[in-house]
């Protein structure tokens, strides 16, 4: 690989500088964090919420413990935890967008969850927590937009405390063909419309279907996981493949 490879990541489809990306991400977010909750509703047809539970259902999380929501966005991960951990656990609520980040904020205290949640504007690539200090740490539709994924995972690894678990929900790669062809018509020729009427913004909707083609599929994920230093990881497909869950575990 030459420098210039080195240097070069992906966004969408495109090739960019590696310094480019987190901006070019960073702008996507700021824009559709208003309609967030709701285009996932629209594009989703509410299965996300599924997805999520099941995610919840995986996570083994228990009262007392200390939970990271990375990437946690609009905050529904972190609302779920936080009632399970209870007053004397505790769950932060990261995302390296600030515009999410406050959409998550004033979400969680309309909710009435408070006491027992914080919120940081973190880096997953360089997160600023002390060695071993989650109990459980969650990904959900975020880590297909970090630049390296392998710094990430790296990085998390770090900050769990041994015996805890990683979960990383994300799209991947629908298991039947007729399914991945039907899904490709979705999302490249619908969800971008539906970005455009609804949330008037058609291009953060066509980066964010291209990301999806982009990101490592399911034996990737998991060998990338393993090698980060993550150990049992095993993932399970939803919805035909369309979105997998990684587990992994650190001892």
């Amino acid at each position: 690989m030459n420098k210039a490879q080195d240097d070069s990541t992906h966004f969408g489809f495109k090739t960019v500088a590696k310094e480019q990306k987190a901006n070019m991400v960073a702008g996507v977010f700021h824009s559709v964090a208003g309609k967030y909750d709701l285009m996932n509703d629209v594009m989703s047809f509410g299965i996300h919420r599924l997805w999520k539970r099941y995610t919840i259902d995986c996570s083994g999380v228990r009262p007392g413990q200390k939970v990271l929501d990375l990437a946690g966005g609009t905050g529904d991960l972190a609302a779920k935890f936080a009632r399970i951990v209870g007053p004397t656990g505790e769950v932060v609520l990261a995302d390296i967008n600030d515009s999410m980040l406050r959409v998550g904020r004033d979400k969680l205290r309309d909710m009435g969850i408070v006491g027992n949640v914080s919120y940081v504007q973190a880096d997953a690539e360089k997160l600023p927590f002390e060695d071993n200090t989650f109990d459980l740490i969650t990904i959900a539709f975020g880590l297909r937009n970090v630049t390296d994924k392998d710094a990430a995972l790296r990085s998390m690894l770090r900050v769990l405390k041994p015996g805890g678990r990683l979960l990383v929900l994300e799209f991947s790669k629908p298991e039947a063909e007729m399914l991945s062809k039907a899904y490709d018509l979705y999302s490249f020729h619908i969800m971008p419309r539906m970005g455009e009427f609804i949330a008037k913004d058609k291009d953060s909707y066509q980066y964010l279907a291209e990301s999806i083609r982009m990101h490592p599929d399911q034996e990737t994920l998991k060998g990338m996981m393993t090698e980060a230093g993550f150990e049992n990881v095993e993932y399970h497909n939803l919805t035909g493949g369309i979105v997998a869950l990684h587990r992994g575990f650190k001892f």
